[in-house]
């Protein structure tokens, strides 16, 4: 009996070790969720830097419009085929003479 008593806490022993640091045990629960943390950090990072970059990607999308326009009202820059008609307004300057 003594014996079976001994060989039954050597084999709770290296069950207990093979659960703490065997092949899927604690230690490696506990390296996986560090690694876990680590890649919802990097995918939080990618995902804040992709958001960036669909704004940009709409902004120079609408920026196209808006140049254009710009380039209108400023610069007096016409389309091919498209008719440009300025109506300048009277100054103070011209009214006097």
């Amino acid at each position: 009996m003594k014996w079976f008593n001994t060989l039954l806490l050597i084999l709770i022993a290296i069950l207990l070790y093979l659960r703490w640091f065997g092949h899927g045990g604690i230690s490696e629960l506990q390296e996986k969720e560090i690694q876990l943390e680590s890649k919802q950090e990097e995918i939080e990072h990618l995902q804040e830097r992709n958001k960036k970059l669909a704004a940009e990607v709409a902004d120079l999308k609408q920026g196209l419009d808006a140049i254009e326009e710009r380039a209108r009202s400023e610069l007096g820059m016409i389309k091919e085929n498209e008719t440009f008609i300025q109506v300048i307004n009277p100054t103070e300057e011209n009214d006097e003479q």
